[in-house]
Protein backbone atom coordinates (compact mmCIF):
# COMPACT_ATOMS: atom_id res chain seq x y z
CA UNK A 1 0.00 0.00 0.00
CA UNK A 2 1.26 3.12 -0.90
CA UNK A 3 2.10 5.50 1.97
CA UNK A 4 -0.98 8.40 2.02
CA UNK A 5 0.45 12.19 1.12
CA UNK A 6 -2.85 14.10 2.30
CA UNK A 7 -2.68 15.97 5.11
CA UNK A 8 -6.09 14.81 6.76
CA UNK A 9 -5.25 11.37 6.09
CA UNK A 10 -6.75 8.96 8.64
CA UNK A 11 -4.82 6.07 10.48
CA UNK A 12 -4.21 2.73 9.26
CA UNK A 13 -4.75 0.88 12.04
CA UNK A 14 -7.49 0.88 15.65
CA UNK A 15 -5.06 1.39 18.52
CA UNK A 16 -5.59 0.33 22.32
CA UNK A 17 -6.50 3.63 23.91
CA UNK A 18 -5.19 2.28 27.30
CA UNK A 19 -1.62 3.61 25.33
CA UNK A 20 -2.68 7.24 26.46
CA UNK A 21 -2.64 6.07 30.15
CA UNK A 22 0.61 3.71 30.01
CA UNK A 23 4.29 4.59 31.04
CA UNK A 24 5.44 4.72 27.52
CA UNK A 25 3.14 7.63 26.49
CA UNK A 26 3.95 9.47 29.85
CA UNK A 27 7.77 8.72 28.95
CA UNK A 28 7.87 10.29 25.53
CA UNK A 29 10.62 13.27 25.74
CA UNK A 30 8.67 16.71 26.10
CA UNK A 31 12.35 18.80 24.49
CA UNK A 32 12.13 16.25 20.87
CA UNK A 33 12.67 18.54 18.07
CA UNK A 34 9.78 19.61 15.86
CA UNK A 35 10.19 19.73 12.20
CA UNK A 36 7.79 21.88 9.89
CA UNK A 37 7.22 18.25 7.63
CA UNK A 38 4.70 15.84 7.72
CA UNK A 39 4.91 12.28 8.12
CA UNK A 40 2.50 9.29 8.05
CA UNK A 41 1.92 7.52 11.21
CA UNK A 42 -0.31 4.15 10.57
CA UNK A 43 -1.55 4.60 14.18
CA UNK A 44 -1.98 8.20 14.54
CA UNK A 45 -2.52 9.06 10.88
CA UNK A 46 -0.68 12.86 8.93
CA UNK A 47 1.24 14.22 11.92
CA UNK A 48 4.42 16.25 12.72
CA UNK A 49 8.05 14.17 11.59
CA UNK A 50 9.81 15.25 14.81
CA UNK A 51 7.25 14.62 16.93
CA UNK A 52 5.41 10.81 15.55
CA UNK A 53 8.30 9.13 15.73
CA UNK A 54 8.84 9.56 19.41
CA UNK A 55 4.92 8.41 19.02
CA UNK A 56 5.42 5.51 17.16
CA UNK A 57 8.06 4.21 19.19
CA UNK A 58 6.20 4.39 22.17
CA UNK A 59 2.98 2.77 20.61
CA UNK A 60 5.22 -0.17 19.55
CA UNK A 61 7.33 -0.49 22.76
CA UNK A 62 3.42 -0.60 24.11
CA UNK A 63 2.43 -2.99 22.52
CA UNK A 64 5.39 -5.31 23.09
CA UNK A 65 4.90 -5.27 26.69
CA UNK A 66 1.21 -6.09 26.71
CA UNK A 67 1.67 -8.98 23.64
CA UNK A 68 -0.53 -7.90 21.01
CA UNK A 69 0.80 -6.89 17.14
CA UNK A 70 0.60 -3.51 16.54
CA UNK A 71 0.43 -3.51 12.90
CA UNK A 72 -3.13 -4.71 12.65
CA UNK A 73 -6.19 -3.46 14.53
CA UNK A 74 -6.51 -3.71 18.25
CA UNK A 75 -9.67 -6.00 19.74
CA UNK A 76 -9.05 -6.20 23.68
CA UNK A 77 -9.53 -10.24 24.75
CA UNK A 78 -10.51 -9.38 27.87
CA UNK A 79 -12.26 -6.61 29.73
CA UNK A 80 -9.87 -4.93 31.85
CA UNK A 81 -8.79 -1.39 33.17
CA UNK A 82 -6.64 0.59 31.81
CA UNK A 83 -4.40 2.01 34.99
CA UNK A 84 -0.91 3.36 35.12
CA UNK A 85 1.51 0.77 35.36
CA UNK A 86 4.85 1.01 37.94
CA UNK A 87 8.13 0.97 35.79
CA UNK A 88 10.04 -2.03 36.13
CA UNK A 89 13.60 -2.21 35.16
CA UNK A 90 14.65 -4.02 32.22
CA UNK A 91 15.35 -7.92 32.56
CA UNK A 92 18.58 -9.04 32.04
CA UNK A 93 18.85 -11.18 29.05
CA UNK A 94 21.39 -13.61 27.79
CA UNK A 95 23.77 -12.41 24.91
CA UNK A 96 22.76 -14.94 21.68
CA UNK A 97 24.13 -15.44 18.49
CA UNK A 98 21.83 -12.88 16.60
CA UNK A 99 20.85 -15.24 14.28
CA UNK A 100 19.18 -17.61 16.56
CA UNK A 101 17.10 -14.90 18.07
CA UNK A 102 13.80 -14.53 17.15
CA UNK A 103 12.46 -11.42 15.43
CA UNK A 104 9.09 -10.20 17.10
CA UNK A 105 8.99 -6.40 15.61
CA UNK A 106 11.42 -5.61 12.46
CA UNK A 107 12.01 -1.82 13.24
CA UNK A 108 13.93 -2.64 17.06
CA UNK A 109 15.88 -5.45 15.80
CA UNK A 110 16.90 -3.12 13.09
CA UNK A 111 18.16 -0.98 15.19
CA UNK A 112 19.54 -3.29 17.73
CA UNK A 113 21.45 -4.39 15.36
CA UNK A 114 22.48 -1.05 13.53
CA UNK A 115 24.16 0.22 17.17
CA UNK A 116 25.57 -3.03 17.45
CA UNK A 117 29.58 -2.48 18.75
CA UNK A 118 30.25 -6.91 19.40
CA UNK A 119 29.84 -10.09 18.28
CA UNK A 120 27.59 -12.36 19.87
CA UNK A 121 29.48 -14.97 22.23
CA UNK A 122 30.55 -17.96 20.15
CA UNK A 123 30.91 -16.06 16.69
CA UNK A 124 33.97 -14.06 16.51
CA UNK A 125 37.72 -15.91 15.98
CA UNK A 126 40.65 -15.72 18.58
CA UNK A 127 44.49 -16.78 17.12
CA UNK A 128 46.84 -18.83 18.63
CA UNK A 129 50.06 -16.67 18.34
CA UNK A 130 53.87 -18.19 18.27
CA UNK A 131 56.40 -18.04 20.88
CA UNK A 132 60.30 -18.30 21.35
CA UNK A 133 61.38 -21.42 22.10
CA UNK A 134 64.01 -22.92 23.56
CA UNK A 135 67.50 -23.04 21.98
CA UNK A 136 66.18 -21.01 19.23
CA UNK A 137 68.82 -18.10 19.71
CA UNK A 138 72.32 -17.49 18.58
CA UNK A 139 74.53 -16.55 22.05
CA UNK A 140 77.17 -14.22 21.66
CA UNK A 141 80.86 -16.54 20.93
CA UNK A 142 83.91 -15.70 22.99
CA UNK A 143 86.36 -12.48 21.63
CA UNK A 144 89.42 -13.68 20.21
CA UNK A 145 92.57 -13.35 22.55
CA UNK A 146 94.78 -10.17 22.31
CA UNK A 147 98.38 -10.32 20.33
CA UNK A 148 101.66 -9.16 22.75
CA UNK A 149 104.25 -8.40 19.96
CA UNK A 150 108.05 -6.87 21.43
CA UNK A 151 110.42 -5.22 18.84
CA UNK A 152 114.48 -4.98 18.84
CA UNK A 153 116.68 -2.08 18.34
CA UNK A 154 119.46 -1.43 16.90
CA UNK A 155 122.26 0.86 19.04
CA UNK A 156 123.03 3.97 17.39
CA UNK A 157 126.19 4.99 20.22
CA UNK A 158 130.06 5.05 19.45
CA UNK A 159 128.87 6.85 16.07
CA UNK A 160 129.84 10.65 16.76
CA UNK A 161 132.48 12.42 14.38
CA UNK A 162 134.55 15.50 15.12
CA UNK A 163 133.72 18.40 13.54
CA UNK A 164 136.83 20.18 11.24
CA UNK A 165 137.88 24.15 12.09
CA UNK A 166 136.74 26.56 9.78
CA UNK A 167 139.08 27.80 7.57
CA UNK A 168 139.35 31.94 6.50
CA UNK A 169 139.88 32.31 2.70
CA UNK A 170 142.40 35.29 1.86
CA UNK A 171 140.75 37.92 -0.43
CA UNK A 172 142.00 40.86 -2.73
CA UNK A 173 141.39 44.37 -3.13
CA UNK A 174 140.69 45.13 -7.12
CA UNK A 175 142.13 48.40 -8.80
CA UNK A 176 139.42 50.95 -10.11
CA UNK A 177 139.97 53.61 -12.88
CA UNK A 178 139.15 57.11 -12.20
CA UNK A 179 136.97 59.17 -15.03
CA UNK A 180 135.42 56.22 -16.12
CA UNK A 181 133.05 58.25 -19.17
CA UNK A 182 129.17 57.63 -18.76
CA UNK A 183 126.50 56.45 -21.36
CA UNK A 184 123.74 58.97 -22.55
CA UNK A 185 120.83 57.91 -23.69
CA UNK A 186 119.57 59.16 -27.15
CA UNK A 187 116.29 61.10 -26.80
CA UNK A 188 113.78 61.37 -29.79
CA UNK A 189 110.81 63.33 -30.43
CA UNK A 190 107.27 62.30 -31.84
CA UNK A 191 106.58 63.40 -35.84
CA UNK A 192 102.85 65.21 -36.12
CA UNK A 193 101.98 62.35 -38.63
CA UNK A 194 102.43 59.91 -36.00
CA UNK A 195 99.45 61.71 -33.83
CA UNK A 196 95.88 60.12 -34.72
CA UNK A 197 93.49 63.75 -35.33
CA UNK A 198 90.60 64.55 -33.99
CA UNK A 199 87.80 61.95 -35.83
CA UNK A 200 84.38 62.56 -35.54
CA UNK A 201 81.22 60.82 -37.62
CA UNK A 202 78.03 62.94 -38.39
CA UNK A 203 74.47 61.15 -38.46
CA UNK A 204 72.94 61.87 -41.72
CA UNK A 205 69.23 62.57 -42.52
CA UNK A 206 68.00 59.78 -43.50
CA UNK A 207 68.67 57.77 -39.71
CA UNK A 208 66.98 60.33 -37.83
CA UNK A 209 63.46 58.79 -36.80
CA UNK A 210 60.58 60.64 -37.91
CA UNK A 211 57.33 59.18 -35.77
CA UNK A 212 54.82 58.14 -37.89
CA UNK A 213 50.92 60.15 -37.44
CA UNK A 214 47.79 58.03 -37.72
CA UNK A 215 44.24 58.96 -38.73
CA UNK A 216 40.84 57.43 -37.51
CA UNK A 217 39.25 55.87 -40.59
CA UNK A 218 35.20 56.71 -40.85
CA UNK A 219 34.52 52.71 -40.91
CA UNK A 220 36.17 52.41 -37.44
CA UNK A 221 33.67 54.68 -35.83
CA UNK A 222 30.09 53.05 -34.35
CA UNK A 223 28.43 55.40 -35.88
CA UNK A 224 29.47 55.12 -39.84
CA UNK A 225 28.28 51.17 -39.26
CA UNK A 226 24.88 51.82 -37.33
CA UNK A 227 24.12 53.69 -40.84
CA UNK A 228 25.33 51.06 -43.18
CA UNK A 229 23.29 48.46 -40.97
CA UNK A 230 20.16 50.40 -40.82
CA UNK A 231 20.32 51.03 -45.05
CA UNK A 232 19.78 47.23 -45.08
CA UNK A 233 16.13 48.46 -43.36
CA UNK A 234 13.99 49.03 -46.19
CA UNK A 235 9.84 49.84 -46.23
CA UNK A 236 8.11 47.31 -47.33
CA UNK A 237 10.82 44.20 -46.79
CA UNK A 238 11.30 41.94 -44.57
CA UNK A 239 13.74 42.87 -41.64
CA UNK A 240 17.26 41.37 -41.81
CA UNK A 241 18.57 39.02 -40.08
CA UNK A 242 20.38 40.18 -37.49
CA UNK A 243 17.27 42.55 -36.24
CA UNK A 244 14.62 39.69 -37.05
CA UNK A 245 15.14 37.81 -33.13
CA UNK A 246 15.24 41.42 -31.45
CA UNK A 247 12.01 42.27 -33.07
CA UNK A 248 10.14 38.77 -33.12
CA UNK A 249 10.65 38.95 -29.11
CA UNK A 250 9.36 42.65 -28.92
CA UNK A 251 6.43 41.72 -31.34
CA UNK A 252 5.81 38.39 -28.87
CA UNK A 253 6.06 40.67 -25.39
CA UNK A 254 3.45 43.38 -26.71
CA UNK A 255 1.05 41.29 -28.58
CA UNK A 256 0.97 39.11 -25.00
CA UNK A 257 -0.16 42.62 -23.55
CA UNK A 258 -2.35 43.47 -26.01
CA UNK A 259 0.19 46.57 -27.40
CA UNK A 260 0.99 45.08 -30.74
CA UNK A 261 -0.31 48.06 -32.71
CA UNK A 262 0.34 51.00 -30.63
CA UNK A 263 3.00 53.80 -30.56
CA UNK A 264 4.74 51.84 -27.34
CA UNK A 265 5.16 48.57 -29.69
CA UNK A 266 6.73 50.96 -32.35
CA UNK A 267 9.14 52.22 -30.23
CA UNK A 268 9.74 48.99 -28.23
CA UNK A 269 10.72 47.56 -31.86
CA UNK A 270 12.99 50.95 -33.20
CA UNK A 271 14.97 50.24 -29.32
CA UNK A 272 15.31 46.24 -30.08
CA UNK A 273 16.64 47.19 -33.66
CA UNK A 274 19.05 49.85 -32.21
CA UNK A 275 20.40 47.74 -29.40
CA UNK A 276 20.85 44.33 -31.99
CA UNK A 277 22.88 46.40 -34.07
CA UNK A 278 24.97 48.40 -31.85
CA UNK A 279 27.17 45.20 -30.86
CA UNK A 280 27.12 44.11 -34.39
CA UNK A 281 28.13 48.11 -35.20
CA UNK A 282 31.01 47.89 -32.89
CA UNK A 283 32.47 44.66 -33.55
CA UNK A 284 32.74 45.84 -37.19
CA UNK A 285 34.26 49.50 -36.00
CA UNK A 286 36.75 47.35 -33.82
CA UNK A 287 37.88 45.36 -36.62
CA UNK A 288 38.32 48.46 -38.77
CA UNK A 289 40.19 50.12 -35.64
CA UNK A 290 42.57 47.14 -34.92
CA UNK A 291 43.72 47.13 -39.13
CA UNK A 292 44.28 50.75 -38.98
CA UNK A 293 46.11 50.42 -35.92
CA UNK A 294 48.31 47.56 -37.34
CA UNK A 295 48.83 49.11 -40.54
CA UNK A 296 50.43 52.65 -38.22
CA UNK A 297 52.43 49.97 -36.99
CA UNK A 298 53.70 48.65 -39.60
CA UNK A 299 54.55 51.92 -41.29
CA UNK A 300 56.64 52.61 -37.73
CA UNK A 301 58.21 49.68 -37.79
CA UNK A 302 59.23 50.50 -41.24
CA UNK A 303 60.74 53.55 -40.36
CA UNK A 304 62.57 52.27 -37.82
CA UNK A 305 64.25 49.61 -40.12
CA UNK A 306 65.70 52.52 -42.71
CA UNK A 307 66.90 54.68 -39.99
CA UNK A 308 68.98 51.85 -38.74
CA UNK A 309 69.75 51.17 -41.87
CA UNK A 310 71.05 54.18 -42.40
CA UNK A 311 72.96 54.39 -38.93
CA UNK A 312 74.81 51.40 -39.44
CA UNK A 313 76.33 52.92 -42.82
CA UNK A 314 77.13 55.90 -41.07
CA UNK A 315 79.00 54.36 -37.65
CA UNK A 316 80.64 51.81 -40.65
CA UNK A 317 81.99 54.76 -42.45
CA UNK A 318 83.54 56.21 -39.35
CA UNK A 319 84.93 53.10 -38.53
CA UNK A 320 86.97 53.02 -41.92
CA UNK A 321 87.82 56.65 -41.26
CA UNK A 322 89.22 55.44 -37.66
CA UNK A 323 90.91 52.83 -38.82
CA UNK A 324 92.74 54.47 -42.01
CA UNK A 325 94.28 57.19 -39.35
CA UNK A 326 95.08 54.39 -36.64
CA UNK A 327 97.18 52.76 -39.93
CA UNK A 328 98.87 55.74 -41.31
CA UNK A 329 99.83 56.99 -37.60
CA UNK A 330 101.16 53.58 -36.43
CA UNK A 331 103.32 53.34 -39.62
CA UNK A 332 104.82 57.19 -38.95
CA UNK A 333 105.54 56.11 -35.14
CA UNK A 334 107.29 52.97 -36.12
CA UNK A 335 109.70 55.04 -38.32
CA UNK A 336 110.63 57.53 -35.34
CA UNK A 337 111.27 54.87 -33.40
CA UNK A 338 113.29 53.35 -36.17
CA UNK A 339 115.61 56.45 -36.00
CA UNK A 340 115.43 56.88 -31.90
CA UNK A 341 116.96 53.10 -32.27
CA UNK A 342 119.83 54.02 -34.84
CA UNK A 343 120.96 56.94 -32.90
CA UNK A 344 120.87 55.16 -29.79
CA UNK A 345 123.15 51.82 -30.97
CA UNK A 346 125.93 54.44 -32.46
CA UNK A 347 126.00 55.87 -28.84
CA UNK A 348 126.09 52.82 -27.27
CA UNK A 349 129.24 51.83 -29.76
CA UNK A 350 131.40 55.26 -28.98
CA UNK A 351 131.25 54.67 -25.47
CA UNK A 352 132.28 50.73 -25.24
CA UNK A 353 135.67 51.86 -27.37
CA UNK A 354 136.35 54.51 -24.48
CA UNK A 355 135.81 52.13 -21.90
CA UNK A 356 137.82 49.12 -23.49
CA UNK A 357 140.56 51.53 -23.47
CA UNK A 358 140.48 52.37 -20.06
CA UNK A 359 140.64 48.80 -18.57
CA UNK A 360 142.53 47.23 -20.97
CA UNK A 361 145.79 47.86 -18.48
CA UNK A 362 144.37 47.46 -15.70
CA UNK A 363 142.69 44.42 -16.36
CA UNK A 364 145.58 42.32 -16.34
CA UNK A 365 146.90 43.43 -12.80
CA UNK A 366 142.94 42.47 -11.56
CA UNK A 367 143.95 39.18 -13.63
CA UNK A 368 147.13 37.93 -11.56
CA UNK A 369 145.96 39.14 -7.98
CA UNK A 370 142.76 36.95 -8.89
CA UNK A 371 144.90 33.70 -9.98
CA UNK A 372 146.85 34.04 -6.54
CA UNK A 373 144.38 34.36 -4.26
CA UNK A 374 141.83 31.96 -6.14
CA UNK A 375 144.80 29.40 -5.63
CA UNK A 376 145.30 29.27 -1.94
CA UNK A 377 141.12 29.39 -1.62
CA UNK A 378 140.99 26.29 -3.41
CA UNK A 379 144.02 24.66 -1.15
CA UNK A 380 141.17 25.71 1.87
CA UNK A 381 138.26 24.97 0.33
CA UNK A 382 139.93 21.28 -0.15
CA UNK A 383 140.27 20.67 3.81
CA UNK A 384 137.32 22.14 4.78
CA UNK A 385 135.21 20.19 2.18
CA UNK A 386 137.31 17.02 3.40
CA UNK A 387 136.37 17.65 6.60
CA UNK A 388 132.76 18.23 6.17
CA UNK A 389 132.41 15.19 3.85
CA UNK A 390 133.90 12.98 7.38
CA UNK A 391 131.52 14.45 9.52
CA UNK A 392 128.12 14.05 6.98
CA UNK A 393 128.95 10.59 6.70
CA UNK A 394 129.17 9.93 10.24
CA UNK A 395 125.69 11.59 10.69
CA UNK A 396 124.23 9.62 8.24
CA UNK A 397 125.52 6.61 9.49
CA UNK A 398 124.32 7.48 13.17
CA UNK A 399 120.71 8.63 11.57
CA UNK A 400 120.25 5.37 9.32
CA UNK A 401 120.66 3.56 12.50
CA UNK A 402 117.84 5.50 14.07
CA UNK A 403 115.21 5.54 11.28
CA UNK A 404 115.85 1.79 11.00
CA UNK A 405 114.99 1.73 14.57
CA UNK A 406 112.31 4.08 14.08
CA UNK A 407 111.01 2.08 11.08
CA UNK A 408 110.97 -1.00 12.97
CA UNK A 409 109.04 0.11 15.60
CA UNK A 410 106.40 1.61 13.63
CA UNK A 411 105.87 -1.50 11.65
CA UNK A 412 105.65 -3.48 14.73
CA UNK A 413 102.92 -0.92 16.10
CA UNK A 414 100.95 -0.91 12.23
CA UNK A 415 100.93 -4.88 12.77
CA UNK A 416 99.74 -5.04 16.57
CA UNK A 417 97.15 -2.08 15.34
CA UNK A 418 95.74 -3.65 12.21
CA UNK A 419 95.78 -7.08 13.99
CA UNK A 420 94.08 -5.21 16.96
CA UNK A 421 91.42 -3.59 14.42
CA UNK A 422 90.75 -7.51 12.86
CA UNK A 423 89.98 -8.89 16.28
CA UNK A 424 87.66 -6.53 16.94
CA UNK A 425 85.77 -5.86 13.62
CA UNK A 426 85.40 -9.90 13.59
CA UNK A 427 83.87 -9.92 17.32
CA UNK A 428 81.62 -7.01 16.28
CA UNK A 429 80.59 -8.42 13.07
CA UNK A 430 80.18 -11.45 15.03
CA UNK A 431 77.51 -10.14 17.61
CA UNK A 432 76.08 -8.29 14.84
CA UNK A 433 75.29 -10.86 12.54
CA UNK A 434 74.01 -12.91 15.38
CA UNK A 435 71.77 -9.99 16.75
CA UNK A 436 70.79 -9.47 13.76
CA UNK A 437 69.93 -13.24 13.01
CA UNK A 438 67.95 -13.06 16.50
CA UNK A 439 66.12 -9.98 15.81
CA UNK A 440 65.12 -11.36 12.15
CA UNK A 441 63.85 -14.66 14.71
CA UNK A 442 61.74 -12.47 16.46
CA UNK A 443 60.52 -10.18 13.60
CA UNK A 444 59.31 -13.16 11.45
CA UNK A 445 57.36 -14.23 14.68
CA UNK A 446 56.18 -11.10 15.42
CA UNK A 447 55.12 -10.72 11.92
CA UNK A 448 53.17 -14.12 11.38
CA UNK A 449 51.32 -13.15 15.23
CA UNK A 450 50.42 -10.31 13.68
CA UNK A 451 49.22 -10.96 10.06
CA UNK A 452 46.97 -14.04 12.33
CA UNK A 453 45.63 -11.04 14.69
CA UNK A 454 44.91 -8.50 11.65
CA UNK A 455 43.36 -11.87 9.65
CA UNK A 456 40.87 -12.53 13.08
CA UNK A 457 40.11 -8.93 13.48
CA UNK A 458 39.26 -8.45 10.00
CA UNK A 459 37.32 -11.54 9.53
CA UNK A 460 35.26 -10.57 13.62
CA UNK A 461 34.82 -6.86 11.81
CA UNK A 462 33.40 -8.32 8.55
CA UNK A 463 30.96 -10.59 10.42
CA UNK A 464 30.01 -7.82 13.08
CA UNK A 465 30.12 -4.80 9.84
CA UNK A 466 27.98 -7.28 7.72
CA UNK A 467 24.97 -7.03 10.52
CA UNK A 468 25.29 -3.34 11.10
CA UNK A 469 25.70 -2.38 7.28
CA UNK A 470 22.09 -4.32 6.35
CA UNK A 471 20.42 -2.79 9.43
CA UNK A 472 21.98 0.57 8.95
CA UNK A 473 20.67 0.06 5.26
CA UNK A 474 17.24 -0.79 6.21
CA UNK A 475 17.28 2.71 8.62
CA UNK A 476 18.31 4.80 6.20
CA UNK A 477 16.35 3.45 3.62
CA UNK A 478 13.32 4.05 5.95
CA UNK A 479 14.67 8.09 6.70
CA UNK A 480 15.31 8.84 3.32
CA UNK A 481 11.49 7.56 2.41
CA UNK A 482 9.93 9.55 5.03
CA UNK A 483 12.44 12.93 3.95
CA UNK A 484 10.86 11.73 0.46
CA UNK A 485 7.20 12.19 1.50
CA UNK A 486 7.45 15.43 4.04
CA UNK A 487 9.26 17.13 0.80
CA UNK A 488 6.45 15.85 -1.51
CA UNK A 489 3.87 17.28 0.38
CA UNK A 490 5.59 20.64 0.62
CA UNK A 491 6.39 20.77 -2.76
CA UNK A 492 3.11 20.19 -3.69
CA UNK A 493 1.64 23.05 -1.55
CA UNK A 494 3.81 25.30 -2.82
CA UNK A 495 2.77 24.39 -6.53
CA UNK A 496 -0.72 25.16 -5.53
CA UNK A 497 -0.17 28.46 -4.03
CA UNK A 498 2.53 29.16 -7.23
CA UNK A 499 -0.49 28.36 -9.55
CA UNK A 500 -3.14 30.26 -7.68
CA UNK A 501 -0.64 33.25 -8.09
CA UNK A 502 -0.04 33.36 -11.60
CA UNK A 503 -3.88 32.67 -11.78
CA UNK A 504 -4.41 36.28 -9.34
CA UNK A 505 -1.63 37.55 -11.85
CA UNK A 506 -3.42 36.60 -14.79
CA UNK A 507 -6.36 38.32 -14.12
CA UNK A 508 -5.23 41.29 -12.83
CA UNK A 509 -3.31 41.99 -16.31
CA UNK A 510 -6.60 40.78 -18.40
CA UNK A 511 -8.61 43.43 -16.28
CA UNK A 512 -5.60 45.99 -16.86
CA UNK A 513 -5.80 45.37 -20.76
CA UNK A 514 -9.65 45.39 -20.75
CA UNK A 515 -9.68 49.02 -18.62
CA UNK A 516 -6.59 50.24 -21.02
CA UNK A 517 -9.08 49.09 -24.12
CA UNK A 518 -12.60 50.71 -23.12
CA UNK A 519 -10.17 54.36 -22.13
CA UNK A 520 -9.57 54.01 -25.51
CA UNK A 521 -12.59 53.66 -27.16
CA UNK A 522 -14.04 56.04 -24.94
CA UNK A 523 -11.08 58.71 -26.35
CA UNK A 524 -12.05 57.45 -29.51
CA UNK A 525 -15.30 58.15 -29.38
CA UNK A 526 -15.02 61.40 -27.54
CA UNK A 527 -13.12 62.81 -30.45
CA UNK A 528 -14.97 62.16 -33.11
CA UNK A 529 -18.63 63.60 -31.40
CA UNK A 530 -15.76 66.37 -30.75
CA UNK A 531 -14.97 66.96 -35.09
CA UNK A 532 -18.36 66.41 -35.59
CA UNK A 533 -19.99 69.06 -33.68
CA UNK A 534 -16.95 71.39 -34.82
CA UNK A 535 -16.85 71.14 -38.13
CA UNK A 536 -19.58 68.80 -39.03
CA UNK A 537 -17.28 66.08 -40.13
CA UNK A 538 -19.57 62.77 -41.13
CA UNK A 539 -22.96 64.95 -42.27
CA UNK A 540 -24.28 64.29 -45.60
CA UNK A 541 -25.72 67.15 -47.19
Amino acid sequence: MDTPTDLNAPAKYKIDKGFYESDEYKNIPQDRPAGQAFTYSPYFGMASSGAISYTDEAYRAYAKRKGFNPDGDYSAPLKYKQVAEPAKPPPVQETKPMATEPVTNIQDTIEKRAGATSLPTGTSFTPELQKVQTNELLTTPANLAEIKLQTDLVPTTGLEATIPQAQSAKTYSANTIAGTPESIAAQGKLSSESVIGDIQGTVSQQSVVQAAQGQVSEQSTVQYQIGELFKSLEEGKPVPAWAAPAVRNVSAVMQGRGLGASSMAASAITQAIMEAGIPIAKADADRYAGMDLANLNNMQQSVLQNAMTYASMDKANLDSRMQASVNNAKSFLALDTQNLTNEQQMATIDYQGQLQQLTSNQASQNAASQFNAQSQNQIDEFFAELGSQIETTNLNRVAAQNQFNVNEANAAREFKASADDARERFNTEMAVQIGQANAQWRREINTANTANQNAANQLNAQNLLGVTQSAMDALWQRYRDEAGWALQISQSAEQRFHEIGLLGMEIDANTDSYKMQTNNAQQTELGKAVLNGIFNVGKKY
